[in-house]
């Protein structure tokens, strides 16, 4: 009987050896290395193999091992701490297994991870198949990656396409947001989500919507389409496009752009707002609103630190009562100063003055304007009648005089005319202050007003009621009058003193 029973070891071991040489080469069965007890039983043809303790069993280049298994016709049932060992990198741990050494199917069952470098992907049941290695499963599984992870219902990984497909209730927890989703797409590589259907974003100030797009985590860099939304603790924000860069913390909002808070209020084709720096640059059809200031132009560029703004294309700021047109604007409220050129047209709808030059310095906060460049044209609107000033250079701004009262002064020099129904006059020189309603002509002036002609070293007018009420002339003083411009009557003094009635 020992005799049988050594002859059918040895045919036994001597079959196994070939078989495992074979599967060297072929990799097609699986083969067992180890185990501290081996039942063998062949019970209507079919071979089983029981392996209790320590079980080591390999195909090809694929490790197994557990603490018992049973192994029939390529099929094999594992127990106890189970462990698939593809490469020095992808791992697989389980409670139980069963393999289909012909499909290179695995079942894995109870605490189940599959380890794939720095990427772990737990489970309490995986469908892994060693050839494609894709791990399929649909009964939740959370995928650690480093410091995010990310859950789903159902789902599926790739390792060599360095993917993962998650369904039905998709979560990302990482440092700096959380994510809800019905679908998504994470490429394991580069570590980045794509978003295939509605997508919540939350971070500590804000929420992301959106229905397509993607987010790269180390990067911190983001595409939101489809109905993207943005909101913020007092803001929000839509358009077709929402780009993320987190690095650079900035947002740009691209085609349709719309952007409101409780103090703001813009629309563009492009909106880019930068965090740090609080500057917003708006482009294409540019609109934007911060409290009483109203922008619109082709490019604007917005500080929200101080208030400095640029603007690029046929632009207009409105400051009620001001009003400011132009092809160039440039402000900085550091500074006190900005620069607008190109047909600048400006406005004060409370003092119903029009000024029209090619460039102007501007200071908003003390009301100063200077225009020159192409002869500045000043117009002051008061009812039936209009002024026309024009000259090389305008000036206007604001004194403030006995501590309370405040006026408006305008200055023009160099080749100055004015026109109006009732008065026309050129000099080199000219002030207005609205308080007095006193006009001032210097250096060789000359007026005229009906039929007369009046020329002094220096000529003041005084407005009543929106109307000439008296001229004074100083030193050289004379006045020429002709009813019929056929006789003509002089007054000629050192002063003189001229009342309309």
């Amino acid at each position: 009987m020992r005799i049988i029973i050594a002859i059918f070891l040895s045919v036994f071991m001597s079959n196994l050896l070939f078989a495992q040489q074979q599967d060297t080469i072929s990799g097609k069965f699986i083969i067992v290395e180890k185990a501290e007890t081996f039942y063998y039983k062949k019970i209507n043809g079919l071979e089983y193999q029981w392996m209790v303790g320590k079980v080591r069993l390999r195909q090809g280049n694929t490790y197994m091992s557990c603490d018992s298994a049973l192994l029939l016709n390529n099929q094999l049932k594992a127990y106890g701490r189970v462990l698939i060992q593809q490469t020095d990198t992808i791992h697989v741990f389980s409670d139980s297994l069963w393999y289909n050494g012909d499909t290179k199917d695995a079942d894995l069952f109870g605490d189940v991870v599959l380890v794939n470098g720095t990427q772990q992907l737990f489970t309490s049941r995986l469908n892994y198949n060693l050839d494609t290695k894709i791990a399929k499963y649909d009964n939740k599984a959370i995928l650690n990656d480093g410091k995010t992870k990310l859950s789903s219902r159902t789902g599926m990984y790739s390792v060599n396409e360095k993917k993962a497909f998650f369904q039905k209730d998709v979560r990302i927890v990482d440092s700096t947001f959380t994510l809800k989703a019905d679908s998504l797409e994470f490429l394991t590589d580069r570590r980045t989500a794509v978003f295939k259907g509605p997508t919540l974003i939350v971070q500590d100030t804000a929420k992301i919507y959106c229905e397509a797009g993607f987010y790269n985590i180390p990067n911190r860099k983001a595409e939101f389409t489809h109905n993207a939304q943005y909101e913020g603790k007092d803001t929000k924000a839509t358009a077709d496009t929402i780009r993320y860069e987190g690095y650079l913390a900035e947002v740009s909002l691209v085609e349709n752009a719309r952007y409101e808070s409780s103090t703001e209020k813009a629309s563009a084709q492009r909106i880019v707002h930068n965090e740090q720096s609080k500057l917003t640059s708006l482009y294409g059809n540019a609109k934007y609103r911060k409290g009483k200031q109203d922008f619109a132009g082709e490019e604007i560029h917005y500080n929200g630190n101080d208030g400095s703004f640029k603007t690029k294309g046929r632009s207009r700021v409105s400051e009620p009562p001001q009003i400011m047109e132009a092809d160039f604007m440039d402000y900085s409220k550091a500074k006190g100063f900005g620069t607008a050129s190109g047909n600048v047209i400006w406005q004060d709808t409370s003092a119903r003055l029009i000024t029209k030059c090619d460039t102007t310095v501007f200071d908003r906060s003390n009301d100063y304007l200077k225009a020159f460049g192409r002869r500045p044209l000043l117009i002051s609107y008061d009812g039936a009648d209009s002024t026309f000033l024009t000259s090389d250079t305008l000036k206007a701004f604001r004194m403030i005089r006995d501590s309370v009262d405040t006026m408006r002064i305008f200055t023009a020099y160099h080749d100055v005319r004015i026109l109006r129904r009732d008065l026309q006059g050129v000099c080199d020189s000219l002030s207005y202050n609205t308080a007095d309603s006193l006009f001032t002509f210097f250096k060789v002036p000359i007026m005229w007003s009906d039929t007369s002609q009046f020329s002094a070293d220096t000529i003041y007018v005084q407005m009543a009621k929106k109307a000439i009420d008296r001229v004074f002339l100083k030193k050289n003083s004379l006045i020429i009058n002709s009813p019929d411009f056929i006789f003509f009557n002089q007054i000629k003094g050192r002063d003189i003193t001229a009342r309309f009635l």
